[in-house]
């Protein structure tokens, strides 16, 4: 094995995180994975709006704009 580990951390970042895990109470592995799933959870793809609700909601939002206008 080369100077860093199996997740490709480099020695001082692999000593970084065992201290957080450490201060969070979980084992290395453990946390690792979490941080993992927290950082896959993070960049999934957000759901896309409903188009039928965002028309009405631009028709409810033209009717007010042109309520405001003066006559």
């Amino acid at each position: 094995m080369s100077s860093r580990d199996k997740q490709g951390n480099a020695p001082g970042k692999q000593a970084y995180e065992a201290r957080r895990a450490a201060k969070a109470g979980v084992s290395l592995d453990n946390w690792l994975a979490r941080k993992d799933d927290t950082r896959k959870a993070a960049s999934a793809p957000q759901a896309q709006p409903n188009p039928v609700l965002a028309q009405a909601r631009s028709v409810w939002r033209r009717l007010i704009d042109r309520a405001h206008r003066p006559l």
